[in-house]
C-alpha cells in the first residue's frame, strides 16, 4: 500500500472515529498528522508543525471572542427583540425572522451551531405557542444559519475563502456567499408552503397579546456562563445525551421566560429569569451603550476586511478589544465562550492536509482523478462525498479537507468551473446539517415543544436523508453543468 493510499486511508479513519466517538476530530487529526508524518513520510516535526494555519487560528479567535462579547453584553438579545418587535402580530413573519436572525448571527462571525445553539430553543418556543408547524420552524433555523455561512467574514467564508485563494484557484467570496443564501432561501420558502405558511399568513396575533408578547426580549437579561461541560460547538462529534440535555434545559428556561413574561405559564419560567425581571425591563427600554458600540463595531468589522482589505483576525481582536476596555469584566467570560473546541477542529484537520500536500498525496489525488474519463461525474462523485460525510460528520472539517483534494482536479483544465465547483462544494457539504446526527439538527430536535419526539427524529431523518441525496445533483446541475 502507498504512502500516499494510508494517508487518505488515516483521512477517513478520523470521520469515522469521530463520528462514532465523542472525541474532537481537530485532537485525533494532530495525532494523524504526526504518525502520519514522522512514520510514512519521514518528515521532522517542524516541517509538520509548517502546516499549522496561523492566520486562519487567528481569524478564528477573533470573530468567536467577538461573537461572544456581542452575545454576553446582550446585543444579540436587543437585535431580537427588534426583529420580532417589527412583525407585530403577523405571525406567518416569525419563522422568517428566525431566518434571518440566524443568518445575520453566522454572517458576522457565529459559529453555525452556536446561531442555532441561541435561537432554536426561542423559534420552537414561538412555534408552540402559535400553532406553527415546529418541523417548519426548526429547519428554517437551520437554513438561515447555514444561508449566511459563507460570508466573507463568516467561519465557513474564512475558511473556504483562504483554502481556495492558497491554492491559487480563481476566487469570488460573493458567488459563494450568495450561492449559500440563494439556494438555503429558496429551499426555506418550499419549506414554508409546504408545512402550513399559507394558512399562518392569514393568522394574526389578538392585539391584546401582540404588544404583550412579541417584543418581549425571549432571552431575560444577558448572562454569560463560561464554557464548562458538555460544549455545542461543531459538528463533528457525534452528540451524547449529556448535550441534548443541556440544549433542553435551555430550551425549558427560554420558553419559560417567553410564557411567564407574556402571562402565559408563568410558572414555567425559571427563577433567575423571574429574579431578572427588572433587568428585563430596563433591556425592553432600549438599547445599552455597550450595544451601541459593539453593532458599529460588526459593521465596522465588515467595512474594514471587504473594502480595505484588512486581516479579519486583527481586526475583530482590535474591535474586541475596545468592547473589553468598556466592559472588562464581559470580556473575561468572553474568552471562555470562544469556540475553542471548533477551532481545534479546524486547525487540526488543517494541518493533517498541509502533511498530505508535503507527502504529495494532494496532487496524487488530482492526477488521478483528472485522469477519469468525465469531469463533470467526478465533480458530482465529489459533492456526494462532501454531502455524506457531512451529514454524519463535519461541515468544517470537510471543507478543509475535500476543498484541497479537488484543486489539482481543478486546475487541470478539465473545463469544470473552479467558482462554481466551490460554491456548489460549500453548500453541498452544509445544507445537510439538517440531519439529527449533525449538531444542528440535533439542537432543533432537542429545543421542540410539545411534539412526538420519536416522530420528530423520524421526520428530520427523514428529511435530512432527501436533502442529502437531492442537493448535490442540484447543485451541481446549477452551478457546475450549466
Amino acid at each position: 500500500m502507498s504512502s500516499h493510499v494510508i494517508a487518505i486511508c488515516v483521512l477517513a479513519l478520523m470521520f469515522v472515529v469521530a463520528t462514532a466517538m465523542p472525541i474532537n476530530m481537530g485532537v485525533i487529526a494532530f495525532v494523524g498528522a504526526f504518525l502520519v508524518g514522522t512514520v510514512i513520510a519521514g518528515m521532522q516535526a517542524k516541517a509538520i508543525m509548517a502546516g499549522f494555519p496561523a492566520e486562519l487560528f487567528l481569524t478564528l479567535v477573533g470573530i468567536t471572542f467577538l461573537f461572544a462579547q456581542a452575545q454576553n453584553n446582550g446585543t444579540i438579545d436587543w437585535l431580537v427583540r427588534l426583529a420580532v418587535r417589527a412583525v407585530g402580530g403577523r405571525i406567518a413573519a416569525i419563522p422568517w425572522v428566525m431566518f434571518a436572525i440566524t443568518a445575520l448571527l453566522t454572517s458576522v462571525g457565529a459559529v453555525s451551531p452556536a446561531a442555532v445553539a441561541i435561537i432554536a430553543p426561542i423559534a420552537l418556543g414561538f412555534a408552540a405557542k402559535y400553532n406553527i408547524n415546529p418541523l417548519m420552524m426548526g429547519l428554517l433555523v437551520i437554513h438561515g444559519a447555514q444561508g449566511g455561512g459563507f460570508s466573507p467574514i463568516s467561519i465557513y467564508g474564512g475558511i473556504t475563502n483562504k483554502v481556495v485563494q492558497e491554492a491559487g484557484l480563481p476566487l469570488s467570496e460573493l458567488t459563494t456567499a450568495f450561492t449559500s443564501l440563494g439556494v438555503n432561501l429558496a429551499v426555506s420558502i418550499v419549506l414554508f408552503f409546504v408545512f402550513g405558511g399559507a394558512k399562518l399568513m392569514r393568522q394574526e396575533v389578538p392585539k391584546s397579546k401582540a404588544g404583550a408578547t412579541l417584543p418581549v426580549s425571549p432571552f431575560g437579561p444577558p448572562v454569560a456562563v463560561a464554557a464548562q461541560g458538555p460544549q455545542i460547538y461543531g459538528d463533528a462529534e457525534n452528540e451524547s445525551g449529556s448535550e441534548e440535555r443541556l440544549t433542553a434545559q435551555r430550551s425549558s428556561a427560554a420558553v419559560g421566560a417567553i410564557g411567564g413574561t407574556a402571562g402565559v405559564g408563568g410558572a414555567g419560567a425559571s427563577p433567575a429569569a423571574s429574579g431578572h425581571a427588572g433587568a428585563r425591563d430596563e433591556l425592553h427600554e432600549g438599547p445599552t451603550f455597550h450595544q451601541i458600540v459593539t453593532v458599529v463595531g460588526l459593521i465596522a468589522l465588515a467595512v474594514l476586511t471587504l473594502m480595505y482589505k484588512l486581516d479579519i483576525g486583527f481586526v475583530a481582536i482590535s474591535i474586541g478589544l475596545l468592547i473589553s476596555i468598556l466592559a472588562p469584566q464581559v470580556q473575561k467570560r468572553a474568552i471562555g465562550q470562544v469556540s475553542w473546541p471548533e477551532i481545534m477542529l479546524i486547525v487540526g484537520v488543517s494541518t493533517y492536509v498541509g502533511v498530505m500536500q508535503k507527502m504529495g498525496t494532494i496532487t496524487w489525488v488530482g492526477d488521478s482523478v483528472a485522469s477519469m474519463t468525465s469531469p463533470l461525474i467526478v465533480a458530482l462523485l465529489l459533492l456526494f462525498v462532501g454531502a455524506v460525510v457531512s451529514a454524519f460528520a463535519s461541515s468544517t472539517a470537510v471543507l478543509g479537507s475535500l476543498i484541497p483534494l479537488a484543486v489539482p482536479f481543478l486546475s487541470a483544465g478539465t473545463g469544470v468551473d473552479p467558482i462554481g465547483f466551490i460554491a456548489a462544494m460549500a453548500v453541498a457539504s452544509t445544507i445537510v446539517d439538517v440531519s439529527p446526527f449533525s449538531t444542528n439538527g440535533a439542537l432543533v430536535l432537542a429545543s421542540a415543544q410539545h411534539v412526538d419526539r420519536d416522530v420528530f427524529l423520524r421526520q428530520l431523518m427523514i428529511y435530512g436523508g432527501i436533502v442529502t441525496l437531492v442537493a448535490p445533483l442540484v447543485v451541481w446541475l446549477l452551478f457546475v453543468v450549466l
